[in-house]
């Protein structure tokens, strides 16, 4: 099922939507996930970036959260480090090797 995007189909998301959930996008690795109330925060949204497999499912348990354009302006300045590619290179021949698992159920997609 694909459901055209709007403040609308986002504010009822919010609204009905249970603590966590994840929302897929059409953006591979893109989804829109409900945040909890925390402290004197309400609830709200924010975008999830995490790597999916063959058949579109995340492949962590929880990806990179943005709350805010700012926040991903942030992240950008942090992934443009030259020495971060090296520092993961090194990392990646180091740590020993992890297959991942495969989950299956079938979700809506939030068109962009």
């Amino acid at each position: 099922m694909v459901i055209k995007v709007s403040e609308g189909k986002l504010e009822e998301f919010l609204e009905k939507s249970k603590d966590w959930s994840r929302l897929k996008t059409s953006l591979p690795g893109v989804f829109v996930l409900k945040l909890p109330q925390y402290r004197n925060s309400p609830p709200r949204l924010a975008v999830e970036l995490n790597p999916v497999d063959e058949n579109g499912k995340p492949t962590k348990r929880r990806g990179l959260i943005l709350r805010s354009s700012r926040e991903l302006e942030e992240f950008k300045k942090l992934f443009d480090y030259e020495k971060l590619s090296k520092l993961l290179s090194m990392l990646d021949s180091v740590n020993p090797k992890v297959e991942a698992k495969r989950r299956g159920k079938e979700e809506p997609v939030l068109e962009l």
